[in-house]
């Protein structure tokens, strides 16, 4: 037997609505526990006990989840590949639940994907209108000049488009190469590679630290997290308008 957890915490964990929502959906009297009407406080094992909203079961099956993940270099951001290369979903536990790549990060580059069966907020995630932030490190050769510096953050030629406004800060620098933040909302093919090969700069490492209120933190590769009540919240209040 597992926790005993609140009612209204299960159907929200279940993706049915929010908490908020579930508390009002119990005082109206449309959620059942085992047959019997639910009321606003009940607490239920979400193993045993067969709960209904307006007479149709909810199951944890039905629960949206969303995960952070540190996905290494030498892994594919997909569910699988013919050529039967590694993919980051190979990494989740989770095997009852088909959890999907939000955006992508390519093979060499490493960092923060967030995974989910939450296909709404994954497309609001990757939709070119909500701007969503994402933060790089990223260390390239030789030290880039002021003057390419500029041009990386002013936008740059690709394929004949140029690329949105980017944020570009110098973290640190030696002899041959330098580490440099990039902060994007674009979500082109290998778009920061190919800024930098554009004018003269070569990736040496990418990686991801961030995608909007999402932080990488201290995972390690391969690891992976639940995303906190407060990043899903944040996430939403930016894309689901």
């Amino acid at each position: 037997m597992s926790e005993s957890i609140r009612l209204q915490k299960y159907l929200s964990a279940c993706g049915v609505t929010s908490r908020r929502k579930a508390e009002e959906l119990i005082i109206s009297g449309r959620v059942s526990v085992d047959g019997h009407i639910a009321v606003l406080g009940d607490k239920i094992d979400p193993d045993t006990a067969v709960v209904t909203l307006d007479g149709k079961r909810i199951t944890n099956t039905d629960r949206r989840v969303y995960l952070a993940i540190y996905k290494p270099r030498g892994y594919l951001s997909s569910v699988s590949d013919d050529r039967g290369r590694k993919c980051v979903t190979d990494l989740v536990k989770e095997k009852d639940i088909r959890l999907y790549p939000v955006g992508r990060l390519d093979y060499d580059s490493e960092g923060l994907l967030l995974l989910t069966n939450d296909g709404e907020l994954a497309n609001a995630l990757t939709h070119p209108r909500y701007k969503v932030e994402k933060s790089y490190i990223v260390t390239v050769s030789p030290v880039p000049s002021a003057e390419q510096l500029q041009e990386l953050a002013s936008g740059v030629d690709i394929d004949g488009r140029r690329t949105a406004k980017a944020k570009i800060s110098v973290r640190s620098s030696d002899e041959d190469r330098a580490v440099v933040r990039f902060i994007i909302h674009e979500g082109r093919n290998r778009q920061i590679r190919r800024m930098c090969e554009a004018i003269g700069l070569e990736v040496l490492r990418l990686k991801r630290v961030a995608e909007d209120a999402v932080r990488l933190g201290s995972l390690k590769p391969g690891e992976y997290r639940e995303l906190t009540e407060d990043e899903i919240r944040a996430i939403r209040k930016k894309v689901c308008r």
